[in-house]
């Protein structure tokens, strides 16, 4: 049934829906009468326009909110639109920044070993990234990624930063495996460079996370060698090229026997942030031959 005819004996009553529709079209009408015509004068005249007036003003006001609203919505859009484009010129300031760091890292990386290339520029040398490394904080064991179709072989020295890194222990056609100073079987023949007194320098990674490794076997009966001392590989090496930085003592004692004396050292190699290292192709054999 119609929703607006009702049963007999039913209240008639009108949807609001009809009702302003109905009223919509009557206001219209009467607007259209009203001022372009003179149908309407006088009181009639005023008395529609005590209804047309407000409705007018009505349509006038949410026509103005809409306006409004319209224009705050484009303001929003041009907004959201500028702070994306900002977010977007952020971003890539921010990876220029970072390109920017690593580029100067690497250019001070690289200054660091053309400076101990030309330090030990009596041998022949090639330059190697850092590709693998064990398990830990430190680069006791790593992998390079040179080998044997870059004239690497097994025992070749390897130096970075300040001085000595390690030896190679393994090699491929190209790759190598590295093991560093600090590793627990490590074990190098060094001497005092101000006193040319010799002694062991052990490997220990334990000790090693205070920075330091430990020394042994030093023979200094004259009572000459002080905290500071350089200490470098001896000529009697067997696996090491002689004089290559290996640290510096950081503590003495003498030892139980009162002969030798024993203490730590601070590698000139710093373990923990290593890249790139450089690999002399020169064995300590070929030069005793």
């Amino acid at each position: 049934m119609s929703p607006i005819v009702k049963r007999k004996g039913e209240k008639f009553t009108l949807p609001s829906k009809y009702l302003l529709f109905i009223l919509t079209i009557i206001c219209a009408g009467a607007i259209i009468l009203t001022f372009n015509t003179n149908i309407f004068s006088g009181a009639l005249n005023t008395a529609v326009g005590y209804v047309i007036i407000p409705f007018e003003k009505g349509i006038s006001s949410v026509g103005g909110w809409l306006s409004n609203r319209s224009e705050e919505l484009v303001q929003i859009r041009s907004l959201l639109s500028e702070n994306e484009s900002l977010k977007a010129k952020i971003d890539d300031l921010t990876m220029e920044n970072t390109i920017l760091q690593q580029e100067r890292y690497e250019l001070s990386t690289l200054r660091e070993l053309y400076q101990l290339d030309s330090q030990y520029e009596g041998y022949e040398k090639v330059g190697a990234r850092i590709i693998a490394k064990d398990t830990g904080n430190w680069f006791h064991s790593f992998v390079i990624d040179k080998g044997e179709e870059d004239g690497i072989a097994i025992d070749m020295n390897v130096i970075a930063g300040g001085g000595l890194v390690g030896r190679i222990a393994d090699v491929g056609p190209n790759w190598s495996k590295v093991t560093s100073i600090i590793a627990d079987n490590s074990n190098v023949s060094g001497k005092v460079l101000a006193t040319s007194d010799y002694l062991v320098v052990s490997g220990d990674l334990e000790l090693y996370g205070s920075g330091v490794i430990k020394f042994e076997k030093l023979v200094d009966s004259a009572g000459k060698v002080v905290e500071g001392d350089k200490i470098v590989t001896s000529n009697i090496s067997p696996k090491y090229l002689p004089n290559i930085l290996i640290g510096y003592i950081s503590s003495l004692e003498v030892d139980a026997n009162n002969i030798t004396k024993s203490g730590q050292l601070t590698p000139a190699v710093d373990f923990e942030h290593l890249e790139e290292v450089l690999v002399i192709r020169q064995l300590k054999q070929s030069m005793e031959e």
